[in-house]
C-alpha cells in the first residue's frame, strides 16, 4: 500500500508542477525573436541592448528583420523583444512576438502582424506604444524602448542560408532576386517558401 501512496504524491506533484510552471507551449520573447530574426544574443531580452555592442549594429530606425528592444520596468522586469515585419511609415511599424499577452490570456504565445506606433517627441522610437487587441487600438501604456539591433545577414541571404539548410532549392528557384527578396516582410517570405 505505501507505494500506491508514493504514486499518488508523484502523480498529484507533477500535476502541481505542470500547473505552477505553465503548459509546454509557452514560448518566451528572447528565443522566438532569436528564431525569427537570427540574431543570435541570450539572456532576458533588456540585457540584448548592451550584448549587441559590437556583434550587431544598433539604431533607432526601423528595418524590416531588426529586433526592437523594449527597457526593463516595473510591469516588464525581463523587458521585451520583437521582430519588425514591415515599416510602415516612419512612425508605424509591425512586429511578431512572443509572450505577450493582454490581461487575462493565456502567456507564451506567438502574435503576428501587430502595430507598434513611435510615440517619441523626438521621432527617435525611444518610446513606443503597442496595439492592444481588446480595445481595437492602440495600449493606453508608452513603454520606453532602447531601439533596434539589425540582424547581421542581410534577409535576402539569410533567406536563401535558411531554405539551404531546410534542403530547398534556394531564393533563386522561386525566380526572385536578392534586391526583391530584401524587399519581402517576413510573412511574405514565409509564403513564398511555402
Amino acid at each position: 500500500m505505501a507505494w500506491r501512496r508514493l504514486a499518488k504524491l508523484v502523480v498529484g506533484s507533477t500535476v502541481v508542477s505542470l500547473v505552477i510552471s505553465g503548459p509546454v507551449w509557452a514560448i518566451q520573447c528572447a528565443p522566438y525573436a532569436r528564431q525569427v530574426s537570427g540574431i543570435n544574443l541570450y539572456g532576458n531580452a533588456w540585457t540584448w541592448w548592451g550584448s549587441a555592442a559590437g556583434q550587431y549594429r544598433r539604431g533607432y530606425r526601423p528595418q524590416v528583420g531588426a529586433a526592437l528592444v523594449f527597457k526593463r520596468g516595473p510591469h516588464m522586469p525581463s523587458g521585451h523583444v520583437a521582430v519588425v515585419t514591415a515599416v510602415v511609415s516612419p512612425r508605424l511599424i509591425k512586429i511578431e512576438h512572443a509572450n505577450w499577452a493582454p490581461r487575462g490570456a493565456r502567456k507564451g504565445g506567438i502574435q503576428r502582424n501587430v502595430a507598434v506606433i513611435d510615440e517619441s517627441p523626438s521621432n527617435d522610437w525611444s518610446e513606443v506604444r503597442v496595439w492592444y487587441s481588446p480595445v481595437h487600438g492602440f495600449g493606453a501604456k508608452v513603454y520606453p524602448v532602447y531601439g533596434f539591433i539589425y540582424p547581421g545577414t542581410p534577409p535576402a541571404e539569410r533567406l536563401a542560408a535558411n531554405e539551404r539548410r531546410r534542403g530547398r532549392a534556394g531564393a533563386a528557384a522561386h525566380g526572385r532576386g536578392d534586391e526583391e527578396l530584401a524587399l519581402l516582410t517576413i510573412e511574405q517570405r514565409r509564403a513564398a517558401s511555402h
